[in-house]
């Protein structure tokens, strides 16, 4: 009977630790998620491979989500889209607050909803707002955990030098068709 009890522990913390490895950690691979936008289109991990991402997770009833608001929509205009990217992702379940709060605070750049919180858990979520930083290279860098100032010179010291650029730079030139 002991035996018995001893193996059925071990094999559920097995299962608990397999179940938490796949949280993303710093260093290792970000979980992929598909995502609809709220305009239209799908997204994945692999839609920004080659730029930082700044995966936001929020809902429209958090207060240090209401917060940090203006810097994300502040660090949007910083840097250009094909060198860091933000995505936010909502976890309201009621369309129409998310789309009012996308309204009233303005928000200037892509989002969609995940009301089953399903990609949230998966990064390893359990409060918001929390932010992952993702490298270009798809490996989670950094995780932020309530509101964060995304304009503070440390953060953009930081985006600039894992994105290779500056912020307000233009984005890479197309190369010349030949003549």
């Amino acid at each position: 009977m002991r035996r018995t009890l001893l193996i059925l522990v071990l094999a559920g913390g097995a299962l608990a630790a397999g179940a938490c490895s796949s949280r993303a950690r710093p260093g290792r691979r970000a979980p992929d998620f598909h995502l609809r936008l709220l305009g239209g289109g799908q997204v994945s991990l692999t839609s920004f491979r080659g730029r930082v991402l700044v995966l936001n997770f929020w809902a429209s009833w958090c207060p240090p989500c209401v917060e940090e608001t203006p810097a994300l929509n502040a660090l949007s205009k910083l840097f250009p889209p094909d060198r860091v990217a933000i995505l936010g992702i909502s976890i309201d379940e009621d369309p129409v607050a998310y789309r009012t709060f996308l309204a009233k605070y303005r928000i200037t750049y892509p989002t969609g909803r995940d009301p089953s919180e399903a990609i949230m858990h998966r990064y390893g979520t359990e409060q918001i707002p929390e932010t992952y930083i993702i490298a270009p290279d798809g490996r989670l860098a950094r995780k932020l955990v309530s509101a964060a100032d995304f304009t503070s010179p440390t953060m953009i010291a930081y985006l600039r030098a894992l994105s290779g650029s500056a912020p307000g730079s233009p984005a890479s030139p197309a190369p010349s068709a030949p003549r």
